[in-house]
């Protein structure tokens, strides 16, 4: 009761900080549930009063303002919120798409107690200088350091969590799952959009973050996979100097990707280095099922070897075999119009019921593909395919694919990197090849003595555990047979137990129905205003 009381506290602040703020987050024409109407009503006259001071600041910065001042989680929620233009719509999505995650940083004896109690003894026993940070964000900040090892003095990068950061987003995730459990309840047509699922994915992207040993290691495996790869690399991790709270890599040197003009000064191919970008992407989701997913112009440099470097993999992609498979086919199907196969994939994978046809889901499929062949390269947009491919989610039924809708955020970000880099770059000439190999390796003789490979380990597993299962069946039958016979008991201990937990929940019951009501009208300022 407690707990729910203060989850209904905290969004009401943030209903009223949005609604200072003249931020709403419900799409205009969209159909409302009766209580939040009420709040909408009292959500006006705090517009009201703050809305001259506010309405001569443009719509994005007084969104990026207001949710700064609410706090890092609810500048990562809205960082989030920007990939689901399916729940709050695409005109908030945009504006939600420029929200910077910088703040400011925390005092150098802040950093100094972190890497102390992180790494033990003093800052010095570990870095020769560590000077002051050179990047703040909401979860951490970034400072430029040397160390001295057998192989002489290096730069590097210790990326440092804020302090008591863990606690806030705790509190913060605590009223994100009260408030969508609540909407799930109340507002049925919600449930198809899976608020709960959408907090449980923001929940673990934020615990990855807020684990600074979980990062290193994503840097890690990634470099294990593209080991033999070109023209893309990322940062060695130092693990001697790493924990939770404290992670140490290698310093790139290199030149910010979005500087043009020094990339050229220095000899690079711009259009080169858009190729590699994509191929990257789509070669580490594709291939590796595992992709960095905040690939923006900010986290990717150009060392002087010509490399793409990536750093900051707080956020990272993981799709399964079906994933990259539907991924891989779709891509392939589209560029060679085989709109049946597409509309196939989908189901195979279970992503449309069955009670849909087939031949009527091809059909809107060549209703997104057809369009696209015919035009100009600078026409074509892979990221707003596949964003009109989630788009008929609701039309035919489609439950919210988490993973799918990261990978869509991220190919937008990605394309327009590359785009940046050639503007005349050809989408689906470039993403052709890698589409083409993931299909040899997986779906042709390769894939096929793969998976024969694959079978023939399951079923030696499955005979290997044949007498340990047979086992226990036999344990189950005799209880079984057991209670047959005797019927099933239950001790006096065990029925007073029971009535006390059916009184208890029908109390707490009644008592959710009332906090639930509450909570809509509190939380609808959060939502919409006026």
């Amino acid at each position: 009761m407690a707990g729910a009381l203060m989850n209904v506290l905290r969004l009401a602040r943030a209903g009223v900080v949005l609604a200072q703020y003249g931020v709403r987050f419900v799409p205009p024409g969209m159909k409302v549930p009766a209580p939040l109407l009420i709040a909408r009503a009292l959500a006006v006259p705090i517009r009201a009063v703050t809305w001259p001071f506010r309405a001569r600041q443009p719509k994005s910065a007084r969104i990026t303002e207001a949710l700064a001042s609410l706090g890092p989680s609810y500048i990562k929620l809205g960082q989030f919120l920007a990939t689901r233009a399916d729940v709050i719509g695409p005109e908030l999505a945009s504006d939600l798409s420029q929200l910077q995650d910088k703040l400011p940083p925390f005092p150098m004896r802040e950093s100094r107690r972190a890497v102390e109690e992180a790494l033990g003894g003093r800052l010095e026993d570990h870095f020769s200088t560590f000077g002051p940070p050179v990047a703040a964000a909401s979860i951490a900040q970034v400072h430029k350091a040397t160390v001295a090892d057998a192989t002489g003095p290096r730069d590097v990068a210790v990326k440092i969590l804020r302090p008591s950061v863990e606690r806030r987003f705790k509190a913060d995730l605590d009223s994100y799952y009260f408030a969508a459990r609540q909407i799930e309840r109340f507002h049925p047509p919600s449930r198809r959009l899976r608020p709960v699922a959408v907090v449980d994915t923001l929940k673990r992207t934020t615990e990855l973050e807020m684990d600074l040993r979980l990062e290193a290691a994503a840097i890690s495996e990634m470099a294990e996979n593209i080991t033999d790869d070109k023209g893309f690399r990322v940062p060695s991790v130092d693990w001697k100097r790493t924990s939770k709270r404290v992670m140490t890599l290698e310093w790139i040197d290199g030149i910010p990707i979005a500087d043009h003009a020094r990339l050229k000064a220095a000899g690079h191919d711009l259009k080169s280095l858009g190729l590699i970008t994509l191929r990257s992407f789509l070669r580490h989701a594709m291939r590796d099922g595992f992709f960095h997913a905040d690939m923006h112009q900010g986290n990717l440099l150009v060392d002087k070897s010509g490399d793409v470097v990536a750093v900051d993999f707080g956020i990272m992609g993981r799709l399964g075999a079906m994933e990259r498979r539907f991924l891989a086919e779709i891509l392939h199907g589209l560029i060679t119009r085989d709109y049946r196969r597409v509309a196939a994939i989908h189901f195979e994978a279970g992503y449309v019921p069955q009670h849909h046809s087939v031949e009527v889901f091809a059909q809107a499929m060549r209703a997104i593909g057809e369009p696209i062949h015919g035009r100009t390269a600078e026409e074509i947009s892979m990221a707003d395919l596949l964003g009109q491919l989630f788009a008929y989610t609701e039309v035919f039924d489609m439950e919210t694919r988490p993973e799918l809708i990261l990978l869509q955020k991220s190919m937008v970000i990605v394309e327009g990197v590359a785009r940046s880099l050639d503007p005349g770059l050809n989408m689906w000439t470039a993403a052709e090849p890698v589409a083409r190999d993931w299909m040899q390796s997986n779906l042709g003789v390769i894939g096929q003595i793969k998976d024969v490979g694959e079978g023939a380990s399951t079923l030696g597993k499955v005979l290997a555990d044949a007498p340990q299962f047979m086992l226990r069946a036999q344990g189950t039958l005799k209880s079984l047979d057991q209670m047959t016979r005797d019927g099933l008991r239950l001790d006096e201990t065990t029925i007073r137990r029971l009535a006390r937990e059916e009184a208890r929940a029908s109390w707490s019951g009644r008592a959710a129905l009332w906090i639930g009501a509450l909570s809509l009208a509190a939380i609808a300022a959060l939502h919409l205003w006026g």
